[in-house]
């Protein structure tokens, strides 16, 4: 029985994280923006539990996306509904192991059939694919499944000696007292955290033939109660808001229980329901399971808002507090239980990251030539932002990086580490460049026509080196990263051909050395905003190319890229800069 149960707990673990991992966090990603209608919350939890077969995954990720701001209790009481309808399937996966009978198509169906053939095809899979593949996520799937039917095989051949023992049966019989049976459920579920394990210990306990459904009933009602402690447990240090959904997912298990157990018992008083004294088997487990969690949301799907009042009464406190709280840049510790969604998260954030510095420096680079005091003070609040978001990223990155995650998501973590310091530096040439623009307004100075120009030329240029390195990085694009290198070249030459039209105007007393040296902390800026671009983009490239070289990224050109790149430069040089502004 405990090697059986061992088996079938594993088993369920290991299809659990190959279908997350197969999933790639997506599924998450889909659960935490379409949820704007209850209707398609519901649906969209049950799809999602049906498929990562764990509802207490889904209601934790439900606790992480309320504490993070990113979902409304409103939004969250949908989900959460659904995931009690999609945690059944698991019920109805686990009753193939109950069917009986001598045909040969009732025979395929049965776990012992087709769990050999699924185990072997899955390890196959496992031993020959490459680490971390999508082909390998599949084979452990199917190993994962095979594990667990033959787990239950296993336990369910264990307690079928128990059918003559009346010391067993006894007990069972004590069970079919309400209050106990719901218990003895709580309890277990609670320990396992997990009532598709629990449904499934019970559907194998049926074997022995002892369990009736007097018996089976009040404990499948505990075991939806019991699920709610990993919800609980998850939100346990988090905000009120995700306290709040917590408590939902109970409220929710726990009142549907409590009606429905009156209303069953004090119906059966009058009617004597004939099937309770009957022997339970997986199948009938499973529909009992199916119909009261259905049936549960169904009723009270239409007092969604009441349950979110519940849960506000219960867990009272100061909104407006708790909202600065949320305000700060943050992604919830539970997801690092979900690598793949974890990281789809993080790539989020490093996106959100990188457009706040290019938005930093189109802003002081307009700055320069047209003061406003507005747009410096956006610039200061978006350099402090990008720092907030390198410390977190940062932070989680490097904790995220102990976990079991796929080569993908390996490569994509590499990217956005070396990248966000790249970005943080651009926010602070960002702010640098406010600073040029406000000492140049206090000090009532002004650039000739001729620099104004030279000015105009290069911020042009390096707001198009932002947009491109932004774009390749947001979009994983590698094609437009390329683009960037020269134009980084351009900048290079622009910036070495303003200094020397700066020394000429200064030999010729047309500009006065204070303005000079202004100019010389804003090209320097701008130059190195163009240097990290460059950063941003190679490690996109280089990654992209399995070279993992920025430094051997231009020795390993080839006589034709060679040539491509440099007819690329000579244009952007010629066209776009000198010849538009009038330089020389």
């Amino acid at each position: 029985m405990i090697g059986g149960l061992s088996l079938f707990l594993y088993g369920m673990s290991v299809m659990g994280n190959g279908l997350s991992k197969m999933a790639g966090g997506k599924l998450e990603i889909i659960l935490e923006k379409l949820t704007t209608k209850r209707i398609f919350a519901v649906l969209l939890g049950a799809g999602v539990t049906a498929v990562i077969q764990s509802s207490s995954a889904t209601t934790v990720m439900v606790v992480g996306f309320v504490n993070s701001g990113i979902m409304k209790l409103s939004q969250a009481v949908g989900i959460i509904m659904g995931a009690n309808i999609g945690t059944t399937i698991t019920s109805w996966m686990l009753s193939l192991t109950g069917i009986e009978g001598s045909t040969i198509w009732l025979k395929l169906l049965k776990p012992s059939s087709f769990s050999p053939v699924l185990a072997a095809i899955g390890i196959i899979f496992m031993m020959t694919s490459k680490d971390e593949s999508k082909k390998k996520d599949a084979g452990g799937i199917l190993l994962g499944f095979a594990i667990l039917m033959f787990g239950m095989e296993a336990m369910s051949e264990a307690v079928s000696g128990l059918a003559d023992d009346p010391s067993f049966s006894k007990m069972m019989t004590a069970f079919s007292n309400p209050i106990l049976g719901m218990i003895v459920g709580a309890v277990l579920t609670a320990i396992i955290q997990s009532s598709s394990a629990s449904v499934g210990i019970l559907q194998a306990l049926c074997a022995t033939g002892a369990v009736h459904y007097s018996v089976a009933l009040p404990i499948i009602m505990g075991q939806n109660i019991g699920t709610c402690v990993t919800s609980i447990i998850s939100a346990i240090g988090a905000n009120k808001n995700a306290r709040r959904a917590a408590m939902i997912h109970l409220y929710f298990n726990l009142i549907g229980t409590i009606v429905f157990m009156i209303m069953f018992y004090f119906i059966n008083a009058f009617v004597n329901f004939a099937f309770l004294s009957e022997s339970a088997n997986a199948a009938g487990i499973a529909l009992i399971h199916s119909l009261f969690n259905i049936g549960a949301v169904i009723c009270w799907y239409p007092f969604s808002d009441g349950l979110v009042k519940l849960a506000e009464i219960t867990i009272s406190g100061d909104d407006k507090k708790e909202k600065v709280e949320e305000d700060t840049i943050s992604i919830d510790e539970r997801f690092i239980e979900r690598p793949a969604f974890a990281m789809e998260v993080c790539r989020t954030k490093s996106r959100e990251m990188a457009e706040l510095a290019q938005k930093a420096i189109k802003l002081a680079t307009e700055t320069l030539l047209d003061y406003d005091s507005d747009t410096i003070e956006e610039v200061i609040r978006l350099e402090a932002l990008v720092d907030q978001y390198e410390d977190m990223l940062g932070a989680y990155l490097v904790k995220l990086s102990s976990k079991n995650i796929s080569v993908e998501d390996s490569l994509s973590m590499s990217v956005i580490l070396h990248s966000i310091s790249d970005f943080e530096r651009i926010s602070d040439h960002a702010l640098n460049l406010a600073q040029s623009s406000k000492k140049i307004n206090k000090k009532e100075l002004s650039f000739s026509k001729s620099a104004r120009r030279e000015i105009v030329a290069i911020c042009n240029a390096v707001d198009d080196i932002c947009s491109l390195a932004v774009s390749g990085f947001c979009n994983d694009n590698s094609e437009k990263a390329s683009h960037v290198e020269p134009l980084e070249e351009v900048i290079d030459t622009l910036t070495k051909t303003i200094k020397k039209n700066h020394i000429n105007r200064l030999k010729k007393g047309k500009c006065g050395i204070e303005k000079g040296f202004i100019l010389e902390d804003i090209l320097t800026d701008l130059e190195r905003v163009s240097d990290h671009c460059s950063n941003i983009a190679l490690e996109l490239i280089t990654i992209h190319n399995n070279d993992y070289n920025t430094h051997g990224y231009f020795k390993n050109f080839s006589d034709k890229e060679r040539d491509s790149f440099y007819n690329e430069y000579e244009e952007l040089l010629t066209s776009c800069f000198l010849m538009k502004t009038g330089m020389r």
